[in-house]
């Protein structure tokens, strides 16, 4: 759900007065955005989000003294504040991610940017605003995954290393699919499903709102920490088994197939549900085009960007996950899905792997 009509708090922690004008200025344009102060480093940042009491903080990640990611890792177990990293491009946004920051939004590199910016960043704002803060280093929690509709027990947390498939499954493990699409707070959602899965899956497709430059960062960081290959997306790429694609960012994502064999195209057009990946493009393709067995997993994010694709897919036969309200930074996504009968089992994010590899040793 969205705020109330009151007035979003906002500070803006930046080092650089210029940054500090620009966006003070943009966002004091917004009617439903009050800036209630500056930070001009950390240790200024702590003092006012104690004294100013924001509801949400914009924040640069590179910074004199203690960086942002440094200043999330402290502050956040203490203060959970839902923060935008306002950054250039910078491998480091992941870091802070992970360090707990909500979401992220590249800086204009020109004037012609400056609208489509701001427009974002208020976008993001309004979303962080109801987002539940996810502190770093906390316990992964293992409770057990929920049926969202009449189906079979969902799985216990899987172990912390991966196991091997092979071939004692009871599905052509090699024409199997599976789609997985997030928002906000997807990026370590993701992540956390992933690194459970071994390097043999099947072939999976991935769409994850972000802005242009940052998929292909976020490909070879998930490539580095998981067991299956991993890398952005080309169009014309082959799907095949043991390789996780990620949609390109600003381009539509379908699956495509061609005999026996499934490839994703990755084409400019219209946004679809609102969205440029859409994840409602990938599962409606999937839904469409597969012929074999297929999974989707709908993850955390605003709005309902995948629901009615994976409400196609489940009524096409497809095996369906949603990650549940108590683990998502922003439940509405997969809130939508459940409510509209398109998910058949709910779980966490620190689950969902387990619920995915039960579902594919033991489908008959």
């Amino acid at each position: 759900m969205l705020p109330s009509q009151h007035k979003i708090r906002v500070l803006v922690v930046d080092d650089s007065a210029v940054a500090r004008t620009f966006l003070i200025k943009g966002l004091s344009s917004f009617p439903n955005v009050e800036v209630v102060g500056y930070a001009i480093n950390a240790l200024d940042a702590k003092a006012k989000i104690l004294r100013l009491n924001p509801d949400v903080m914009t924040l640069d990640v590179e910074m004199p003294g203690t960086n942002g990611i440094d200043f999330l890792a402290k502050l956040l177990p203490e203060h959970p504040l839902p923060v935008i990293l306002v950054s250039s491009l910078n491998l480091r946004v992941f870091d802070a991610l992970a360090a707990g920051a909500v979401d992220f939004v590249r800086k204009p590199d020109s004037a012609e940017g400056r609208d489509a910016f701001f427009r974002s960043l208020h976008q993001k704002i309004v979303v962080a605003s109801c987002a539940k803060v996810v502190p770093p280093h906390r316990s992964e929690p293992h409770t057990a995954a929920a049926p969202a509709a009449p189906a079979r027990s969902a799985a216990p947390a899987a172990p912390a290393a991966p196991a091997i498939l092979g071939r004692s499954t009871g599905l052509d493990l090699d024409r199997t699919i599976i789609g997985l699409g997030a928002s906000t707070g997807g990026t370590e959602a993701t992540l956390e499903v992933l690194k459970r899965l071994p390097a043999d899956i099947p072939g999976m497709v991935i769409v994850q709102h972000m802005p242009p430059g940052f998929t292909e960062m976020y490909a070879q960081r998930l490539n580095k920490l998981c067991a299956m290959e991993v890398r952005e997306a080309k169009n014309g790429d082959e799907i095949h088994r043991g390789l996780a694609l990620i949609a390109p960012a600003d381009l539509q994502a379908r699956v495509v197939r061609m005999g026996t064999r499934y490839t994703l195209s990755c084409q400019p057009g219209e946004k679809v549900s609102g969205h440029r990946p859409s994840v409602d493009a990938l599962f409606s393709s999937m839904a469409t085009q597969v012929k074999c067995h297929m999974v989707g997993i709908i993850m955390t994010g605003m709005g309902r960007d995948g629901a009615n694709g994976l409400l196609e897919m489940r009524k096409a036969g497809a095996y369906t996950i949603g990650q549940d309200k108590d683990s998502c930074v922003v439940y509405g996504m997969p809130c939508v899905a459940h409510e509209i009968g398109a998910v058949a089992v709910q779980a966490s994010c620190y689950n969902i792997a387990s619920v995915l590899m039960q579902h594919l040793k033991n489908e008959r």
